[in-house]
Protein backbone atom coordinates (compact mmCIF):
# COMPACT_ATOMS: atom_id res chain seq x y z
CA UNK A 1 0.00 0.00 0.00
CA UNK A 2 2.38 2.31 0.94
CA UNK A 3 4.37 2.04 -2.12
CA UNK A 4 1.48 2.60 -4.08
CA UNK A 5 0.81 5.54 -2.64
CA UNK A 6 4.59 6.90 -2.12
CA UNK A 7 5.88 5.90 -5.78
CA UNK A 8 3.93 8.38 -7.70
CA UNK A 9 5.17 11.41 -5.58
CA UNK A 10 9.06 10.11 -6.72
CA UNK A 11 9.24 8.07 -10.12
CA UNK A 12 11.28 10.73 -11.66
CA UNK A 13 14.13 10.89 -8.97
CA UNK A 14 14.35 7.04 -8.09
CA UNK A 15 14.57 6.84 -12.39
CA UNK A 16 17.16 9.33 -12.13
CA UNK A 17 18.91 7.37 -9.09
CA UNK A 18 18.26 4.19 -10.53
CA UNK A 19 20.03 5.47 -14.23
CA UNK A 20 22.74 6.91 -12.05
CA UNK A 21 23.86 3.69 -10.68
CA UNK A 22 23.51 1.89 -13.89
CA UNK A 23 25.65 4.42 -15.49
CA UNK A 24 28.24 4.12 -12.55
CA UNK A 25 28.33 0.11 -12.91
CA UNK A 26 28.96 0.57 -16.44
CA UNK A 27 31.21 3.45 -16.06
CA UNK A 28 33.53 1.43 -13.36
CA UNK A 29 33.30 -1.62 -15.44
CA UNK A 30 34.80 -0.10 -18.67
CA UNK A 31 37.17 1.96 -16.90
CA UNK A 32 39.79 -0.48 -17.08
CA UNK A 33 39.45 -1.85 -20.69
CA UNK A 34 40.60 1.29 -21.86
CA UNK A 35 44.10 3.84 -21.39
CA UNK A 36 43.64 6.84 -23.47
CA UNK A 37 39.71 7.06 -22.65
CA UNK A 38 39.76 6.29 -18.96
CA UNK A 39 39.64 10.16 -18.08
CA UNK A 40 36.34 9.84 -19.69
CA UNK A 41 34.63 6.84 -17.35
CA UNK A 42 36.61 8.84 -14.34
CA UNK A 43 34.33 11.55 -15.12
CA UNK A 44 31.03 9.21 -16.13
CA UNK A 45 31.99 7.45 -12.72
CA UNK A 46 31.74 10.72 -11.00
CA UNK A 47 28.96 11.91 -12.88
CA UNK A 48 26.63 8.53 -12.20
CA UNK A 49 27.65 8.19 -8.06
CA UNK A 50 26.61 12.03 -7.93
CA UNK A 51 23.22 11.76 -9.73
CA UNK A 52 22.35 8.35 -7.47
CA UNK A 53 23.46 10.40 -4.42
CA UNK A 54 22.05 13.49 -5.21
CA UNK A 55 18.43 11.89 -6.34
CA UNK A 56 18.46 9.98 -3.04
CA UNK A 57 18.78 13.03 -0.76
CA UNK A 58 15.80 14.52 -2.91
CA UNK A 59 14.01 11.45 -2.56
CA UNK A 60 14.32 11.75 1.32
CA UNK A 61 13.63 15.58 1.29
CA UNK A 62 10.14 15.22 -0.34
CA UNK A 63 9.32 12.49 1.57
CA UNK A 64 9.94 15.15 4.86
CA UNK A 65 8.73 17.95 3.07
CA UNK A 66 5.67 15.62 2.97
CA UNK A 67 3.46 14.13 0.18
CA UNK A 68 0.01 15.10 -0.89
CA UNK A 69 -2.28 11.93 -0.36
CA UNK A 70 -6.12 11.86 -0.88
CA UNK A 71 -8.26 8.40 -0.29
CA UNK A 72 -5.21 6.60 0.22
CA UNK A 73 -3.77 7.68 -3.70
CA UNK A 74 -1.18 10.51 -4.51
CA UNK A 75 -2.90 13.61 -5.32
CA UNK A 76 0.09 16.19 -6.02
CA UNK A 77 1.90 17.02 -9.11
CA UNK A 78 4.38 15.60 -11.02
CA UNK A 79 7.46 17.89 -10.05
CA UNK A 80 6.05 18.34 -6.57
CA UNK A 81 9.35 16.65 -5.52
CA UNK A 82 11.30 19.64 -6.59
CA UNK A 83 11.87 22.21 -4.18
CA UNK A 84 14.56 24.54 -2.36
CA UNK A 85 14.01 22.11 0.47
CA UNK A 86 14.61 18.85 -1.72
CA UNK A 87 17.78 20.08 -3.16
CA UNK A 88 19.24 21.31 0.32
CA UNK A 89 18.69 17.51 1.47
CA UNK A 90 19.94 16.20 -2.36
CA UNK A 91 23.30 18.81 -1.60
CA UNK A 92 23.89 16.95 2.20
CA UNK A 93 23.78 13.51 0.77
CA UNK A 94 26.24 14.25 -1.62
CA UNK A 95 28.37 15.77 0.57
CA UNK A 96 27.77 13.49 3.52
CA UNK A 97 28.67 10.29 0.92
CA UNK A 98 32.08 12.63 0.20
CA UNK A 99 32.93 12.38 3.93
CA UNK A 100 32.28 8.46 3.84
CA UNK A 101 34.33 7.64 1.04
CA UNK A 102 37.14 10.39 2.39
CA UNK A 103 37.00 8.70 6.14
CA UNK A 104 36.81 5.49 4.29
CA UNK A 105 39.88 5.79 1.80
CA UNK A 106 42.00 7.40 5.66
CA UNK A 107 41.54 4.13 7.05
CA UNK A 108 42.15 1.92 4.46
CA UNK A 109 44.95 3.51 2.68
CA UNK A 110 48.37 5.17 3.59
CA UNK A 111 50.99 7.72 2.05
CA UNK A 112 50.02 10.71 -0.35
CA UNK A 113 46.36 9.00 -0.55
CA UNK A 114 45.81 8.90 2.89
CA UNK A 115 47.15 12.29 3.79
CA UNK A 116 44.76 13.89 0.75
CA UNK A 117 41.80 11.68 1.95
CA UNK A 118 42.02 13.10 5.39
CA UNK A 119 42.49 17.02 4.03
CA UNK A 120 38.87 15.76 1.80
CA UNK A 121 37.46 14.49 4.78
CA UNK A 122 37.74 17.63 6.65
CA UNK A 123 36.45 20.00 4.31
CA UNK A 124 33.70 16.98 3.56
CA UNK A 125 33.14 16.99 7.38
CA UNK A 126 32.41 20.96 7.61
CA UNK A 127 30.32 20.32 4.83
CA UNK A 128 28.16 17.83 6.13
CA UNK A 129 27.38 19.60 9.49
CA UNK A 130 26.57 22.99 7.88
CA UNK A 131 24.02 21.10 5.81
CA UNK A 132 22.47 19.08 8.52
CA UNK A 133 22.63 22.06 10.54
CA UNK A 134 20.54 23.88 8.25
CA UNK A 135 18.17 20.77 7.37
CA UNK A 136 17.71 20.88 10.95
CA UNK A 137 16.65 24.12 11.57
CA UNK A 138 14.34 24.34 8.70
CA UNK A 139 12.36 20.83 8.85
CA UNK A 140 10.17 21.59 11.94
CA UNK A 141 8.89 24.60 10.15
CA UNK A 142 7.82 22.68 7.06
CA UNK A 143 5.05 20.83 9.48
CA UNK A 144 3.78 21.10 12.32
CA UNK A 145 3.68 17.92 13.68
CA UNK A 146 7.66 18.50 13.61
CA UNK A 147 8.17 21.83 15.31
CA UNK A 148 5.52 20.11 18.08
CA UNK A 149 7.91 16.73 17.97
CA UNK A 150 11.33 18.41 18.64
CA UNK A 151 10.03 21.68 20.57
CA UNK A 152 7.16 20.37 22.59
CA UNK A 153 7.57 18.83 26.11
CA UNK A 154 8.35 16.20 26.81
CA UNK A 155 9.67 15.19 23.36
CA UNK A 156 11.76 17.28 23.43
CA UNK A 157 13.62 16.16 26.72
CA UNK A 158 14.64 12.81 24.82
CA UNK A 159 14.78 15.00 21.03
CA UNK A 160 17.72 16.87 22.86
CA UNK A 161 20.03 13.53 23.14
CA UNK A 162 19.83 13.57 19.35
CA UNK A 163 22.18 16.99 18.45
CA UNK A 164 24.04 16.55 21.96
CA UNK A 165 25.45 12.67 20.34
CA UNK A 166 25.93 14.86 16.54
CA UNK A 167 28.12 17.25 18.53
CA UNK A 168 30.08 14.46 19.84
CA UNK A 169 30.35 12.36 16.61
CA UNK A 170 31.67 15.84 15.14
CA UNK A 171 34.08 15.92 18.21
CA UNK A 172 35.42 12.50 17.80
CA UNK A 173 35.72 13.32 13.62
CA UNK A 174 37.79 16.40 14.00
CA UNK A 175 39.97 14.62 16.75
CA UNK A 176 40.15 11.50 14.73
CA UNK A 177 41.33 13.85 11.42
CA UNK A 178 43.18 16.28 13.07
CA UNK A 179 45.47 12.69 15.60
CA UNK A 180 46.25 10.89 12.37
CA UNK A 181 43.36 8.39 13.77
CA UNK A 182 42.18 5.91 10.65
CA UNK A 183 39.37 4.17 12.20
CA UNK A 184 37.88 6.63 14.44
CA UNK A 185 36.70 8.90 11.80
CA UNK A 186 35.27 6.69 9.78
CA UNK A 187 32.97 5.40 12.56
CA UNK A 188 32.52 9.03 13.61
CA UNK A 189 30.68 10.11 10.11
CA UNK A 190 28.92 6.53 10.53
CA UNK A 191 27.56 8.44 13.60
CA UNK A 192 26.63 11.56 11.76
CA UNK A 193 24.43 9.34 8.88
CA UNK A 194 22.89 7.23 11.78
CA UNK A 195 21.85 10.25 13.83
CA UNK A 196 20.76 11.69 10.95
CA UNK A 197 17.81 8.99 10.58
CA UNK A 198 17.23 8.74 14.12
CA UNK A 199 15.86 12.60 14.13
CA UNK A 200 14.19 11.18 10.92
CA UNK A 201 12.62 8.35 13.02
CA UNK A 202 11.94 11.40 15.86
CA UNK A 203 9.86 13.70 13.35
CA UNK A 204 8.26 10.61 11.50
CA UNK A 205 6.75 8.70 14.10
CA UNK A 206 4.17 6.99 14.20
CA UNK A 207 3.85 8.40 10.26
CA UNK A 208 5.25 6.44 8.04
CA UNK A 209 4.40 9.29 5.06
CA UNK A 210 4.24 12.26 7.39
CA UNK A 211 0.63 13.49 8.01
CA UNK A 212 -0.97 10.75 5.56
CA UNK A 213 -0.38 7.11 6.44
CA UNK A 214 0.93 5.41 9.98
CA UNK A 215 3.04 2.98 10.16
CA UNK A 216 0.11 0.65 11.25
CA UNK A 217 -1.71 1.64 8.01
CA UNK A 218 0.64 1.12 5.48
CA UNK A 219 1.29 -2.48 7.21
CA UNK A 220 0.58 -5.20 4.84
CA UNK A 221 -1.56 -8.24 6.76
CA UNK A 222 -0.29 -10.29 9.21
CA UNK A 223 -0.09 -13.38 7.66
CA UNK A 224 2.00 -12.01 4.87
CA UNK A 225 4.56 -9.46 7.30
CA UNK A 226 4.84 -13.50 9.46
CA UNK A 227 5.62 -14.90 5.65
CA UNK A 228 8.60 -12.63 5.31
CA UNK A 229 9.77 -12.96 9.16
CA UNK A 230 10.52 -16.43 8.10
CA UNK A 231 12.73 -15.31 5.62
CA UNK A 232 14.57 -12.50 7.28
CA UNK A 233 15.52 -14.86 9.97
CA UNK A 234 17.26 -16.73 7.90
CA UNK A 235 18.71 -14.48 5.25
CA UNK A 236 19.69 -11.09 7.54
CA UNK A 237 21.76 -13.60 9.41
CA UNK A 238 23.77 -14.85 5.99
CA UNK A 239 24.07 -11.41 4.66
CA UNK A 240 25.49 -9.99 7.74
CA UNK A 241 27.70 -13.01 8.13
CA UNK A 242 29.15 -12.60 4.47
CA UNK A 243 29.38 -9.01 5.05
CA UNK A 244 31.42 -9.63 8.05
CA UNK A 245 33.91 -12.04 6.56
CA UNK A 246 34.21 -9.60 3.57
CA UNK A 247 35.11 -6.91 5.75
CA UNK A 248 37.55 -9.47 7.59
CA UNK A 249 38.99 -10.64 4.13
CA UNK A 250 39.91 -7.34 3.20
CA UNK A 251 41.18 -6.16 6.31
CA UNK A 252 44.03 -3.97 6.79
CA UNK A 253 45.88 -1.09 4.74
CA UNK A 254 45.99 -1.69 1.09
CA UNK A 255 49.20 -0.54 -1.16
CA UNK A 256 48.90 0.05 -4.60
CA UNK A 257 51.67 -1.52 -5.46
CA UNK A 258 51.85 -4.60 -3.72
CA UNK A 259 48.27 -5.17 -2.13
CA UNK A 260 47.04 -5.98 0.94
CA UNK A 261 49.11 -5.99 3.87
Amino acid sequence: MVYATVLPALYMPIILMLLGLIFRGVAFEFRHRTTRGAIWWDVGFWVGSTVAAFTQGIAVGALVQGINIANRSYVGDWWDWLTPFTLLTGAAVVVGYALLGATWLNLKTSGTLQAKSRQLAMFAGFGTLALIGVVSLWSPFIREIYFERWFGWPTAFFSAFVPVMLAGCALALWHGLTTDKHLQPFLAALGLFVLSFVGLGISFYPYIVPGALTIAEAAAPESSLKFLLVGAAVLVPVILAYTGYAYWVFRGKIDPEEGYH
